[in-house]
């Protein structure tokens, strides 16, 4: 498939792509068939795997063999068929908002539910700190994270009830200590993590977050950090990645 890159850090060794068909994809320096300059903008083919594109190669050479059978001679020309041939269209751009006439689109690409943002960041995000989380990924993860740590909280208590830790003699909450605080370990990262990508969707650094809740146990670091969930995303690629999908950029895209 052909696509056009939107990102790449060539510290980390990855970036992202936009395909042909309009998704995005991830890739590594380890999925690249060969080293080659790769910059915003470079358009290159790659072999889609789920979300992750493999065998990049610069666009066109993996058509090798296409491009020598284009060069033959074919036997039916215009000449000798008495027809004009087709116009040859220009390559479309790949990038999220194709130009259309003299228009460019701004529909932005369908985003996910307010759960399946939850279980992305419980799953596959679990641990990850390099890209963008938009405003409604973090409070998704916020909203059914605080309704489970309600839920086997309230849950231990009952236990706690039945099995007569609250009686004079009993050994306490015992139950509902227990996995609340296992509630809260399992959170932890995750919740670190989709902070981190908040402050990157905003234009910030990640080590802000980190200093400020440092902060937030001696000053107003926690204020801080709330304000800055509540920051709407930056309309743009940053140096953490494209814009997240689900969120509308008004046009022209200039990026």
């Amino acid at each position: 498939m052909r696509g056009e890159v939107l990102h790449y850090d060539e510290a980390q060794g990855f970036g992202f792509i936009t395909g042909a068909d309009g998704n995005r994809y991830t890739f590594r320096r380890e999925d690249m068939r060969r080293a080659f300059p790769v910059s915003r903008g470079t358009a290159i083919e790659f072999r889609e795997s789920g979300s992750q594109a493999r065998d990049v190669v610069p666009a066109g050479e993996s058509s090798g063999e296409r491009a020598r059978a284009s060069s033959v001679p074919s036997v039916s020309t215009p000449a000798a068929t008495g027809t004009q041939p087709a116009p040859r269209l220009p390559d479309p751009h790949f990038g999220r908002n194709a130009v259309l006439g003299e228009q460019a689109t701004a529909a932005p690409t369908p985003s996910m539910g307010m759960w399946g943002y939850f279980w992305k960041c419980m799953t596959s995000d679990y641990a990850t700190f390099r890209g963008r989380a938009r405003r409604k990924e973090y409070w998704a993860f916020v909203l059914f994270w605080t309704l489970a740590l309600t839920a086997v909280s309230f849950a231990g208590l009952m236990i706690d009830a039945l099995v007569g830790n609250f009686d004079p003699y009993g050994d306490g909450p015992i139950v509902v200590l227990i996995v609340a605080g296992l509630a809260v370990l399992v959170g932890l990262l995750p919740g670190m993590a989709v902070t981190v990508r908040r402050f990157h969707d905003v234009g910030m650094s990640g080590w802000f977050y980190l200093l400020f809740l440092v902060l937030s146990f001696v000053t107003i670091g926690g204020l801080i950090i709330f304000v800055v969930t509540l920051i709407p995303t930056q309309k743009r690629d940053n140096k953490w990645g494209p814009v997240p999908d689900g969120v509308p950029i008004p046009p022209p895209y200039n990026g």
